[in-house]
């Protein structure tokens, strides 16, 4: 039983239950009195299963997380640009700003410096958790744990022997199966489309559509909202700026109704004008208020709190820090004092649908591909990002503390089991803390 998870049950279900709450409440307190209702939502999702719990509580993975021994972590592989909440429904396809449709990892809200086996561990727990969820056996289990690992080590000592292959990507031309399929169905998808579902054309102009979710804003906030629009222009990196009259906004309202991880946080969306003055080339773009990541809560480090400016700073810097061709909106700006992330809604986004896949023998070659795409993650940055927080190269970091790749998949394999079988008794600890009231501000009624 790997190290971890066996403190935690030597303490018994009481202290587990009450440090889950504790945990909670320390992460989510302020979002949790300004909005209740969505945390009550959130919560709710939450209790469906341990995979939505496990989904939700990244905070309380990183609360063990510093509890953890890490053999493999040194003063270089303990520090370098993670994903921060990677679990096996975080990875899909995006357009790349060299216009590339691409099957990788899709959500950096939780992206920080920490240590690489953070991200291994939560995406072999989570692998661990669906499979136990379609009764697949504990040796077959710990076979799609490994053959992810495998595949990420070898990626990683791949890029450390042939400098410059960083920039390799799954697309279209590089990848079969049930990823090629995704990439094909997300092909399909058009702009036009996602326009529709957003918006409507009246007096030859197109606006967006008021309804469920969508917030009209009053004039004060309206006018503060677009001058932060205005500021974000500023920190798109020259060389991915367009031209002509690609920023003018057309239309700004309050959005809500997020998913699990981002619950209570504000949110805009703006349309503007597109490439071209074309209704069908309008692009929808998100401002939403960056969150406190999971990993800063145990990496309290002054020189990588100082170097972002704000939340929607780490944000943007971060993506770009983990991806070879970030988006060409990614931006950042700041609205009462908050800071938010801007990037556009993209209408070539497609998730991988693991409910279709039943079958070990299904998910193997899927889990080939994700362990290569979370090497890439760690491994590239943007020829456009900022940062100068990782300083080396991290494939060499990493290939030099993995001499023993037997043991690094055996140790990691049996944490994320272990791990997984924790997770859902979490999940019924969480259910009856939640019904029973024991959540300040949030009642189960």
């Amino acid at each position: 039983m790997a190290g971890a998870v066996k403190r935690i049950r030597d303490r018994g279900e009481q202290a587990r239950e009450k440090e889950i709450v504790e945990v909670l409440v320390d992460a989510f307190d302020e979002l949790m009195r300004a909005d209740p209702v969505a945390f009550r939502r959130k919560f709710r999702k939450m209790a469906a299963s341990p995979f939505p719990f496990y989904r939700g509580s990244a905070c309380l993975f990183y609360a063990d997380m510093a509890r953890d021994e890490d053999p493999w972590a040194d003063e270089r592989t303990s520090r370098v640009w993670i994903q921060g909440d990677l679990h096996a429904e975080n990875f899909g396809t995006f357009m790349d700003s060299s216009g590339t449709l691409v099957f990788d990892v899709n959500d950096f809200d939780e992206a920080y410096l920490g240590c690489f086996t953070w991200d291994l561990k939560r995406l072999a727990a989570s692998v661990a958790l669906m499979a136990w969820g379609k009764a697949i056996s504990d040796a077959d289990i710990a076979r799609l744990v490994g053959t992810y690992l495998r595949s990420y080590v070898r990626q990683v000592r791949a890029f450390a022997e042939n400098p410059g292959d960083e920039t390799v990507r799954l697309h279209l031309d590089s990848t079969e199966g049930v990823v090629h399929d995704v990439l094909l169905r997300a092909r399909l998808r058009t702009r036009i489309d996602l326009l529709d579902t957003m918006t409507t054309v009246a007096e030859y102009e197109r606006r967006f559509t008021r309804g469920i979710g969508v917030r009209e804003l009053p004039e004060d906030e309206r006018e503060a909202a677009l001058a932060a629009f205005e500021a974000y222009l500023d920190t798109i990196p020259q060389g991915k700026r367009f031209g002509g009259n690609t920023y003018h906004v057309k239309d700004i309202v309050g959005r809500s109704g997020f998913g699990i991880g981002s619950a209570g946080l504000p949110a805009y969306n703006v349309l503007v004008e597109g490439h071209t003055q074309a209704l069908e080339n309008d692009v929808v773009l998100s401002m939403k208020q960056g969150n406190v990541p999971a990993p800063s809560r145990i990496v309290d480090e002054k020189r990588i709190r100082d170097y972002f400016v704000h939340e929607g700073h780490r944000t943007a810097v971060s993506q770009r820090a983990l991806q070879a061709h970030a988006d060409p909106w990614l931006g950042h700006t700041e609205l009462g004092g908050v800071g938010f992330v801007v990037a556009e809604l993209s209408p070539y986004t497609a998730d991988l649908d693991w409910s279709e896949l039943t079958e070990p023998t299904e998910m193997e070659p899927v889990l080939e591909y994700l362990g290569q795409a979370t090497a890439k993650t760690h491994c590239v940055s943007d020829s456009d990002s900022e940062q100068s927080l990782v300083d080396f190269q991290v494939e060499e970091a990493i290939a030099g503390v993995v001499t023993d790749e037997d043991e690094f998949v055996r140790a990691l394999t049996e944490f994320g089991m272990s791990y997984a079988e924790q997770v859902r008794v979490d999940h019924r600890l969480f259910v009856d803390a939640f019904r029973g009231g024991q959540i300040p501000g949030i009642t189960s009624v």
